[in-house]
């Protein structure tokens, strides 16, 4: 005869299993590692624009470092050990993103160039690509009606 737990075993053992957060702590790492990569691209975009480059040109060069740098941590396995302790504020900002591309290419790379990294390439990064070409043709669209009908 197998053993059913009662509603009250079941939520005692769901009590003791479940792993306990501190949310003050949490969002405290969040808020630090979050400014500490915003104060990174601050220091990159300072360096950038004392190296003579014209502030137009240098958000670009800031992102591009921070995508570059991101994607080294998350390849020598550095970035996950940054994103379990600084949660949201590891995740949020551009080196997020880019961790969450990179990820699954590491991951997947024994299973060949093609069915490994390319595929896998695309699990975080295709919805993402998908969704904001997407919308920045429907927002494209209704600016050019706005347009037609003189509104803007």
């Amino acid at each position: 005869m197998k053993y059913e737990p009662n509603e009250k075993d079941y939520n005692i053992y769901v009590q003791n299993v479940t792993p306990t957060s501190n949310t003050f702590k949490n969002c405290l790492w969040a808020f630090l590692v979050g400014g500490a990569i915003c104060t990174l691209g601050e220091i990159i975009l300072k360096l950038i624009k004392m190296a003579g480059i014209d502030e137009e040109n240098s958000y670009g060069y800031v992102s591009m470092l921070l995508v570059l740098l991101s994607v080294i941590l998350t390849s020598l396995n550095l970035y996950k050990k940054i994103a379990k302790y600084g949660g949201a504020g590891a995740l949020v900002p551009i080196t997020g993103f880019a961790n969450g591309v990179c990820a699954p290419i590491v991951e997947f790379q024994t299973e060949g160039e093609v069915f490994g990294k390319g595929v896998k390439a695309f699990t975080i990064a295709g919805p993402v690509i998908l969704y904001g070409i997407f919308t920045s043709w429907l927002l494209g669209l209704i600016y050019w009606i706005l347009k037609i009908m003189e509104i803007v």
